[in-house]
């Protein structure tokens, strides 16, 4: 048997990673247990200017769990993997060549990221016959799917393999086609995790070590707080990223802090940071930036973080249950009612950071927590995640109006009859569609119809 991974994230890497350490692909004699072959490639939108996981130092460590790699990338040059969308009828023919090419057995199971886009969904139409694992990348492992897959791909998926860094939530990908919810353990993924960050260094980084060195001697300690661009991905003005920015450092005072170590998103302009800088200068706090290769989960252990502060970031949970550090988050509230169209892939993620970080939060306990989660993934896909609708309503039922317009647009809800939902005006009534066509225009075409009868039965009574 083969197990073939295609990867494009250090995230999913170090999940996969963790999962092979755990015994989850091996030994049990039906997932997982054949050759590894680690299928990578880069799906950056300019893959110049990144390094492939394929590439990346500080992952060497990590692919030596598999047998072999295979790049896609130099299979594929010059095409983008994420364009690699050939017609149907050259499946076979592909098949057999990659078949060969990577020396495949009949036996395959097929592990992807992001299943529902090119490469990984070009994979699992080319190989029909193969056992499918979703391997989950962050939060949005959360989310349902946001497209509807062909029958024939999702009645071969087995099971979800995840870091479980929301302890006792289950991701809502592909939950409607009976597919095995595998987490990861935290422990597990916590030492692959710090594997990276001692092979990106080479066993210590200069900056960090003397970051650590120099933390506060007094009881108050190190805020970190987290950079993430959200205005890359035109979700927030560059003005609002920078108030956003500014008030996470007002956010860290919760802590009491003497200083603050701001690790920027690698693409955010200097002016960003200038910002931060001088708000936290404003509180007559220390101020450091850090800017070296170690993942943010790494560096707040390495510091003692007296807390961690960012927008939605995926590394907010992760810290909370890989190491126990206190968390909160800024812009959340804001982002929920600004992203749009409502099944926007990154509400789920936000709402669980929002959600986490609350003070006195309604949903503290992962029972709740999961209601929540079922909930927005249901009005987000009311069709794929149908199954969801009795979840939708049981929370919408008991939840107070302020929260239900926290995390649900009003106007979603009347779409859905979810409860809740605003009264309908009478005129609207009268103008919802109900059948393809409005009320008003069912009316109209009623009375024409009934016309039309009466006017045969009228002939035919004159015997015309």
């Amino acid at each position: 048997m083969t197990v073939l991974f295609a990867l494009h994230s250090a995230y999913g890497l170090t999940t996969a990673a963790a999962a092979i350490d755990e015994g989850l692909f091996g030994g049990d004699g039906q997932w997982g247990s054949g050759e590894r072959v680690l299928v990578p490639f880069n799906s950056a939108r300019v893959p110049e200017t990144t390094v492939g996981i394929d590439a990346h130092a500080g992952l060497a460590s990590l692919r030596v769990r598999f047998d072999r790699v295979e790049s896609l990338d130099a299979l594929l040059q010059p095409r983008h993997p994420s364009s690699w969308a050939p017609p149907a009828d050259e499946f076979p023919v592909l098949r057999r060549l990659l078949e060969r090419a990577w020396n495949l057995d009949d036996d395959l199971e097929l592990c992807v990221q992001s299943p529902q886009v090119a490469p990984a969904s070009t994979l699992m139409a080319l190989f029909p016959n193969a056992r499918l694992t979703i391997i989950g990348d962050g939060l949005m492992t959360y989310s349902p799917i946001r497209v509807q897959l062909p029958r024939t791909v999702v009645a071969r998926i087995g099971r979800v393999v995840y870091a479980d860094v929301v302890p006792g939530v289950e991701p809502l990908v592909f939950r409607e086609s009976g597919a095995a919810r595998t987490p990861v353990p935290a422990a597990r993924f916590a030492a692959a995790l710090e594997e990276t960050a001692l092979a990106e260094t080479g066993g210590s980084d200069p900056e960090l070590d003397a970051l650590a060195d120099g933390t506060p001697s007094d009881e108050r300690g190190t805020a970190l707080v987290l950079g993430q661009y959200l205005a890359a991905l035109g979700l927030v003005s560059s003005d609002e990223e920078v108030g956003m920015q500014q008030d996470m450092i007002d956010a860290a005072l919760q802590w009491k802090p003497a200083r603050i170590v701001f690790k920027p998103h690698p693409s955010a302009p200097p002016a960003l940071t200038d910002a931060v800088r001088e708000r936290a200068e404003s509180h007559g706090l220390d101020f450091v930036v850090y800017r070296g290769p170690v993942p943010a989960e790494i560096v707040a252990e390495r510091l003692d973080a007296v807390g961690v502060v960012a927008g939605f970031s995926t590394a907010l949970p992760t810290i909370r249950a890989l190491y126990g550090r206190p968390i909160a988050s800024v812009g959340t509230r804001r982002m929920l009612r600004g992203l749009s169209p409502f099944e926007n892939s990154n509400r789920v993620p936000t709402t669980i950071v929002d959600a986490l970080t609350r003070a006195d939060s309604p949903y503290a306990s992962p029972e709740r927590l999961q209601l929540l989660t079922d909930a927005v993934g249901y009005a987000m896909q009311p069709k794929i995640a149908a199954s969801l609708r009795p979840r939708a309503e049981e929370l919408l039922r008991s939840m107070p109006q302020i929260e239900r317009d926290r995390y649900f647009d009003p106007a979603r809800l009347a779409k859905l009859r979810l409860p809740g939902a605003p009264v309908e005006s009478l005129p609207r009534r009268m103008l919802r569609s109900a059948g393809g066509v409005g009320r008003v225009e069912e009316l109209r075409l009623t009375i024409h119809g009934a016309r039309r009868r009466a006017a045969r039965a009228w002939k035919a009574v004159r015997g015309l």
